[in-house]
């Protein structure tokens, strides 16, 4: 057996051919091509010189260590010493040890002196690696050379290792490198190297100006430039940003090209950032990658994970605001916090004045009123949104239903988180950390107090830009835009063809179909489809608060809005909502909606799918929908009566049980339980007769004498119509 220069026998040379190329070789050229230890047969020797000719000329050595090809022999020996060679340049700082002197040279200067030597002219870029500004470079090329092409689509790149992983991600999708730990495969060695810190927890590069560490030397990169040196080399020459990468400003740049080249094969979803396109892949494969060690809970995002640890597990909050004792276990969440103090709005619109505390706002300004993009579109339906947690929201309040934040004192449930901390403070606590200084109205919404003030203050900040309305509170400015000028009506019930401008109303409007009533009395039995009527229970049956005082007279109202209706009825006589088409008026806008409907239009848009009945008033479908199901949720709590209608209900009691009659006739001492009774009597004495017959000239006191006219008179026309 021969033995090289290096006293190493041949036949143990640490690589071997590429075996796509299947040419003998003698055993003499101490390669054995099947990367095995078994000595090849020797060829006969007139052979010999023409199989070499063809080894050196078309065989390959492949390194096993890291898969480098060579085509020489001595140049794979060369390579050999990264691995198996002597090591001896070794640095006098640390216990690194390397073969060549100039890899010793580069590591001093990356991990002790931060000499970086190579500088960029056209940027100011610098690295202590010349093949790294040599890639840098490309990024300025006026031509956008990309001279390394796939052979397999139209792909290009201006660097080889890019081509290499476009090949293996896009065509052969060959991920040869696997973590036993948990199933994730790499198509590089390095990456699954980077991978495995997540399971070991190996932070192995440290800054040596704080504790500091992390997984990747980018990582801590990016940390020095941004906590120490403030350094942001790169910049934008659109808006002037400017990024401790080039990577960060290749991405930043993407804002203004509007290039979004992840697309998800699902749905057509396309963002400008690849981990935003993973995060989204797991809306449809409902992975959820991210797991508490503490307790069952799982999330698809690692920032939702963080969030739960320090929430339900160390209730961590080291941030404080000296100004109103505000805790935060964020930096982040405490700076925007701060900016209520401050009134400082960092983020200004290149497009006009406006300006905003959080960026959010300021994108979402943008795309409103300027580029009016709704990118998140709603696979169920036709909304689109501007935020995708807008859409978020939408989809499970309208669609699926979701309310993944609980309360852990009660059974409620929450779309949001912050809506589940309030219902805790409101509900539970009681604590409401929010105070106005002017009045000691306290609240546990930081918004409500907002809007108190404004009662001091009289600003109105939210415009219409259609008219001269403005209003303290952005819901009622987006009240009146729809109401007054787009007539805009985007949620529709398929059940009965009731429409509304807002996914509040329409879910609410659902109940009645569905019969949900989420809204329980903690003391008794009752439910109620909506909060409002569940309040007034309370304050009516069980704390007998009515809080709300008439000042012309004793009655007092456990409701704001009744108070205000009793005053226009009973005392000012004000109906404010007044009919364009006839001298009639009202005290609530839904009355004049409805009259118009009746007496104007004759829009009739409630329509009921068993027999056709159709009618102006949603709560007429209601009751109608009851002479079908034979429901009557109106049980009396006195007797076994129960009725489909409330109204009925009503005098039931006041006949059968309380004898009330408090309604008097001054003319004849008639009295009644029902006001509506003694309308229709006092025609008696009037002579009033405000039916009227549309085929005739008759009229009656009563709508039920009418009907009957119409059916005994009129019974032939009736026919053909």
């Amino acid at each position: 057996m021969e033995t090289d220069n290096m006293g190493e026998q041949t036949t143990d040379t640490p690589w071997q051919q590429d075996e796509e190329k299947d040419v003998p070789i003698d055993e003499t050229s101490g390669v054995n091509c099947s990367g095995s230890d078994e000595v090849l047969p020797q060829e006969p020797v007139q052979s010999h010189t023409v199989q070499v000719e063809i080894h050196v000329a078309k065989h390959t050595y492949i390194c096993w260590k890291c898969g480098y090809r060579a085509e020489q022999r001595d140049v794979m020996f060369e390579h050999m010493k990264k691995h198996v060679g002597d090591k001896n340049h070794k640095c006098d700082q640390c216990d690194y040890f390397a073969t060549q002197k100039g890899h010793l040279e580069k590591h001093v200067m990356l991990k002790h002196t931060g000499e970086k030597p190579f500088m960029c002219g056209e940027c100011g870029y610098r690295t202590a690696v010349r093949s790294h500004l040599s890639r840098h470079m490309k990024n300025h090329t006026d031509t956008g050379v990309k001279p390394f092409k796939c052979d397999r689509c139209d792909y290009s790149a201006a660097q080889k290792r890019h081509l290499k992983e476009h090949v293996k991600t896009k065509h052969t999708g060959e991920k040869a490198y696997m973590c036993d730990e948990c199933g994730y495969r790499a198509a590089y060695s390095s990456a699954l190297a980077r991978h495995m810190r997540t399971h070991t927890g190996e932070r192995p590069y440290k800054c040596d100006q704080c504790d500091y560490s992390a997984t990747r030397k980018c990582h801590l990169d990016e940390h020095i430039m941004v906590k120490h040196t403030g350094e942001r080399p790169y910049m934008c020459e659109d808006c002037g940003y400017r990024a401790v990468n080039s990577r960060t400003l290749f991405k930043h740049r993407r804002k203004h090209t509007g290039e979004k080249p992840y697309m998800c094969d699902e749905c057509g979803y396309r963002t400008s950032n690849r981990y935003s396109l993973s995060q989204h892949m797991r809306t449809h494969t409902g992975v959820k990658p991210f797991k508490c060690d503490r307790c069952d809970y799982s999330t698809a995002q690692k920032c939702h994970l963080s969030e739960h640890m320090k929430t339900k597990h160390t209730g961590e909050k080291a941030y404080m605001c000296t100004e109103c004792g505000y805790r935060t276990s964020h930096s982040s969440s405490f700076s925007r916090h701060m900016r209520t103090h401050t009134g400082e709005k960092p983020y200004k619109c290149d497009l006009c004045n406006y300006s905003a505390a959080q960026k959010c706002p300021l994108d979402q300004h943008i795309m409103v009123k300027h580029t009016g993009e709704r990118p998140y579109k709603c696979d169920q339906c036709d909304y689109s949104a501007a935020q995708k947690g807008t859409l978020d929201q939408h989809i499970m309040v309208n669609h699926t239903g979701e309310r993944p934040y609980k309360c852990d004192q009660c059974d409620y449930s929450a779309t949001k988180k912050g809506t589940v901390d309030t219902h805790i403070m409101a509900k539970h606590t009681g604590e409401k950390p929010y105070m106005c200084e002017e009045c000691g109205f306290r609240t546990a919404i930081r918004y409500n107090l907002s809007q108190h003030m404004r009662t001091h203050t009289g600003v109105k900040p939210f415009k219409c830009d259609h008219c001269d309305y403005s209003t303290a509170q952005k819901c009622h400015l987006s009240e009146h835009i729809k109401t007054k000028h787009t007539g805009e009506r985007a949620y529709m019930c398929d059940e009965c063809g009731y429409r509304t401008s807002h996914s509040s109303s329409f879910s609410r409007h659902m109940r009645t179909h569905t019969g949900e009533k989420p809204y329980k009395c903690d003391l008794c039995d009752y439910s109620a489809a909506q909060k409002y009527p569940l309040d007034q229970h309370i304050m009516v049956k069980h704390t007998g608060e009515r809080p709300y005082k008439c000042d012309q007279c004793d009655y007092s109202a456990a409701q704001k809005g009744t108070l205000d209706q009793h005053i226009m009825v009973n005392h000012t006589g004000e109906r404010p909502y007044k009919c364009d088409q006839c001298d009639y008026s009202a005290t609530k806008k839904g009355t004049l909606d409805t009259h118009i409907m009746v007496k104007h239009t004759g829009e009739k848009p409630y329509m009921c799918d068993e027999c056709g009945f159709r009618t102006a008033i949603r709560y007429n479908l209601s009751q109608h929908m009851r002479t079908h199901t034979g429901v009557k949720p109106f049980k009396c709590d006195r007797c076994d009566y129960s009725t489909a209608q409330k109204g009925n209900l009503n005098i039931h009691v006041k006949t059968k049980h309380t004898g009330e009659k408090a309604y008097m006739c001054t003319e004849c001492g008639y009295r009644t339980g029902h006001n509506a009774n003694l309308s229709r009597h006092m025609r008696t004495h009037t002579g009033e007769k405000p039916f009227k017959c549309d085929q005739c000239d008759y009229s009656a006191a009563r709508k039920g004498t009418l009907d009957q006219h119409i059916k005994t008179k009129h019974w032939l026309e009736t026919l053909h119509v």
